[in-house]
Formats: structure tokens, sequence, C-alpha cells
């Protein structure tokens, strides 16, 4: 006779890190939307690197000391950041509109753990997209330049930071769009918040004071300190700007751990 078998799970509510992670993993491969928008960001990002690097031509004489065709063959960050940012915002309001938001809080009760789930599952999943897409992209990039204009190479001095450093530009995006839809809960206005945040604001602000006060915003970041090989003038530099975009999203996903605590589901 032999004696029956006692299960190892944990009750509801007993749940870590290493559990919460697995299921936020299941359930962001079970989305409908995560592998379309991956792909989206993907082909996007080459599409729109190939296509620039394709038009770009041998800089003057007097201009080729500033010439950075690294920056070009990154351009397609501006469509990636919105796709991952959405996605993520999504990861979280859709179990608000759903209502699935209880069960998950039934099953873990330690929100600031679920949302730290969360974050660390889609910004894995992310980071390892965003490095896959910045190195294809800058590797079919080069192949579509034209006769007569210098071929960046990834050993060049700051290519390789660049290239890095704009793939993990989208993860950090991909978690302030967590971290927004934590705050704001709400899948339209969250998403209208990114927006803001990546494009209305930054443009306006170029408008009317430069780069003064734009370069502290992401997509100025992004695109004048993280995915460039030379120096940009009146920008942040490369790893003050990498800083800065920590700070913005350690301070995002905390107010939203904050809130989550303090709000019903």
């Amino acid at each position: 006779m032999t004696a029956p078998q006692t299960t190892r799970a944990l009750p509801a509510g007993r749940h870590g890190f290493a559990h919460a992670a697995w299921m936020e993993w299941i359930k962001l491969r079970s989305l409908r939307s995560t592998p379309w928008a991956l792909v989206a960001t993907v082909v996007g990002m080459l599409v729109i690197g190939v296509v620039t690097m394709a038009n770009t031509h041998a800089p003057s004489p007097d201009k080729a000391d500033t010439f950075d065709p690294v920056n070009n063959v990154l351009a397609g960050i501006a469509l990636g950041q919105l796709v991952v940012g959405v996605l993520g915002v999504l990861v979280v309001t859709g179990e608000y509109s759903s209502g699935a938001i209880r069960s998950t809080l039934a099953a873990i009760p330690n929100r600031p753990l679920l949302l730290a789930a969360k974050a660390g599952v889609f910004g894995a999943v992310t980071s390892a997209v965003g490095e896959v897409v910045a190195f294809a992209t800058f590797f079919a990039g080069r192949l579509a330049l034209g006769e007569g204009v210098p071929v960046p190479a990834i050993g060049d001095p700051g290519v390789l930071r660049a290239v890095v450093l704009s793939g993990a530009y989208l993860a950090m995006v991909g978690l302030l769009g967590i971290a927004l839809g934590a705050v704001v809960r709400h899948t339209a206005a969250a998403i209208g918040a990114l927006v803001g945040l990546l494009y209305v604001l930054p443009a306006a602000l170029s408008g009317l004071t430069g780069v003064t006060v734009a370069k502290y915003f992401p997509t100025m970041i992004a695109g004048n300190s993280l995915a460039v090989s030379k120096p940009v003038a009146d920008v942040l530099s490369p790893w003050v700007g990498f800083g800065m975009l920590c700070l913005y999203v350690v301070a995002a996903l905390g107010a939203g751990g904050w809130l989550l605590t303090r709000r019903d589901a």
C-alpha cells in the first residue's frame, strides 16, 4: 500500500516573486496582442532603418565630422517606442477593463510584488526584443547605404553603445507604459498620457524653448543622446540621458505601486 501523495502548492495569497512572475509570463504570452505588437515593432524598425539608410547621402566636407549614420539607422525607435509603450499600458489596463484584476489580486494580495512581477517579466521580454531589433536594424541598414557613404562598423567609437542603449530604451518605455497603466487604470487615458509624454510635450516645448526643457523628455533623450555615436551639442550625454530614464522608470513604477496599494480593484 502506498502512502498518499501530498501537494506542495502554496495556499492562495502565499505566492512569492517567482510564482507571480510565472503567472505574469503566462498571461503576457496568452495575450493575442503581444506577438503582433512585438512583430510590428521589429518589422517597423527594420523597414524605417533600411529606408532611411537607403536615402542617406554622403556628407559634404564641412559636415563630415558630425555625420552620424548610426542615428539614421536607429530612426525607427520613434515608432517602436509607441508600440511597446502601448503594449505596456495594456498589460495593466487590460486586466482592469476585463475585471481579471480581482482574481489576480486574490491570488497575489501583495500589490507591490504583483507590479514588480509585471514589470520584471515585461521588461525582460522587451529588453530581449529591443536588443535583437536594434542590432538587426543596424546590420541591415549598413547594407542599404549608397556608394560613397561612410559605412559605420560596430567597433567604431560610440557605435556599440548607441545600439545597445537604443535596444534598452524600448524596454524603458515599455516599463513607463506599465507604470502609466497602474496610475491611470484606464486604457484610452493612459495611452493619451503616453503619447503626450513621448510626442506632444517635447514637440511643443521644442517649439517654445528649443532643447532647454525638451532634452529631458524620453524621445529627445533617445534621438539625441542614446542613438548617436557622435556627441550632439546642448543635449544630455548618452550615459546621463540613460541615467535620467532609469530615474523616470523607478519614480513612475514607485508611484504606480503606491497608488495600487491605496485604491480598490
